[in-house]
């Protein structure tokens, strides 16, 4: 079987594209996989085993291929992806079923307003389109998160795939007949660092109590209730730190954040990292706030990484982190109690090693049983074998090539 593939990849700053880096080795072992980024040179030793292509030469090439998946997400660096499965119907990843945020981004944030009144007609009607106009106007505003904007991807698609049941079910309730498939993301077992020597690498005393955040950072991520809430805990931990890794959203100002609530010389910016430095802040932590609300649906590959580190992590109880076992996490309510639930529960994982070490277990636990490379490529190959019936052999082509870690794990 010869499949296309297409994802952002390092060094796109995504966290699908560690998520494709990770999988595509395991896919490789039954099939041949060409893959298609937007114009640039991926720099993962992992895709050196790949054929790369410019998505711009898909069209002469489309013929070559028995199936193409696609890995959808709610960001510009998905905007050639959308663009291409309109066109060429394939397999549609769909990591969070609200796709607002890249709609907007392609067409009246760039000047072009007619794609975004398209896609409220062809998922609102006239009532929608009418709407857009006001939104371009600014005579009204809406919560992006309230009108998905993601009706014409599930449409097109010849067959979905998704990481949560929260997910198909907003597939479902779009498209009653679509043909989906619930399919674990997969994510490598991390083998265990050295605490001490990560906090020796990141000039981190020993005994520093260190609350971390991972991934993306915006407004949803409840940066500023968490940075509250450690606001609060100080004066019992004085020493202790935040740290927020990952990418900054253009338009979040969380520099300023921490600058007027008067944290500047105890929450360190460490932006997007390399992996090595990602691992040595995964050892050093004690707590993780990985909160989010509202949700457009996706499962974090972040929280999962942080899991199988064996770590403690405070989630929103909303969307699909609603679906993880509890005893795994902490759940955090999304309605007023939320600041005073944060405090709460770090002042109680604080003052208990023996809590966070049992959780972070029960984590790591969890993530081994259920979110293995294995079964995420299984799920894969169940899907293609269901919408392209024939295609794929029945054993592997090749020896599986296990990736080695991608070159950031941030996303």
């Amino acid at each position: 079987m010869r499949l296309a593939y297409f994802s952002p990849l390092n060094p796109i700053q995504s966290g699908i594209s560690d998520y494709s880096e990770e999988l595509l080795p395991w896919l490789a072992a039954w099939m041949d996989i060409d893959v298609f980024v937007n114009g640039y040179r991926p720099t993962s030793p992992v895709m050196s085993r790949f054929v790369v292509h410019d998505a711009r030469r898909f069209p002469s090439l489309a013929s070559r291929y028995d199936a193409i998946i696609y890995q959808m997400g709610n960001s510009p660096a998905h905007a050639y992806i959308y663009r291409t499965l309109l066109r060429y119907p394939g397999i549609v990843v769909l990591h969070e079923h609200v796709l607002h945020h890249l709609i907007s981004w392609m067409s009246w944030d760039r000047g072009d307003a007619r794609i975004y009144l398209n896609e409220f007609r062809y998922c609102y009607g006239s009532e929608g389109e009418a709407l857009a106009r006001r939104l371009i106007h600014g005579q009204a505003h809406v919560n992006f998160f309230d009108y998905p904007l993601s009706n014409r991807v599930i449409s097109a698609a010849r067959g979905i795939i998704v990481h949560s049941q929260y997910v198909r079910q907003a597939v479902l309730r779009l498209r009653p007949d679509a043909p989906v498939q619930l399919t674990p993301m997969g994510i490598a077992l991390p083998v265990a660092q050295d605490r001490q020597l990560a906090r020796a690498r990141l000039g981190l005393a020993p005994d520093t109590l260190l609350v971390g955040s991972f991934g993306h950072i915006n407004p949803f991520k409840r940066i500023e209730v968490a940075l509250r809430a450690f606001r609060q805990l100080r004066p019992e931990y004085p020493t202790a730190r935040y740290v927020l890794v990952g990418s900054v959203a253009p338009d979040y100002d969380v520099a300023n954040l921490v600058h007027g609530l008067g944290l500047e010389n105890c929450v360190h910016l460490a932006g997007y990292v390399d992996a090595q430095t990602f691992q040595d802040y995964v050892a050093a932590t004690d707590i993780c706030v990985n909160l989010r609300h509202p949700t457009a649906g996706e499962t974090s590959a972040s929280v999962l990484r942080l899991m199988a580190a064996g770590l403690p992590v405070l989630v929103s109880r909303t969307g699909a982190f609603d679906e993880l076992p509890d005893g795994t996490c902490v759940k955090v309510d999304v309605d007023d109690d939320e600041a005073d639930l944060v405090l709460e529960y770090l002042r109680l994982l604080a003052g208990d090693a023996a809590l966070r070490r049992r959780i972070g277990g029960n984590a790591r636990r969890y993530v081994a049983e259920h979110h293995t490379l294995t079964q995420a490529a299984q799920g894969y190959l169940d899907a293609l074998h269901l919408w392209y019936p024939g295609k794929l052999p029945d054993t592997p082509v090749r020896p599986l090539a296990v990736a080695s870690s991608p070159d950031s794990l941030c996303g």
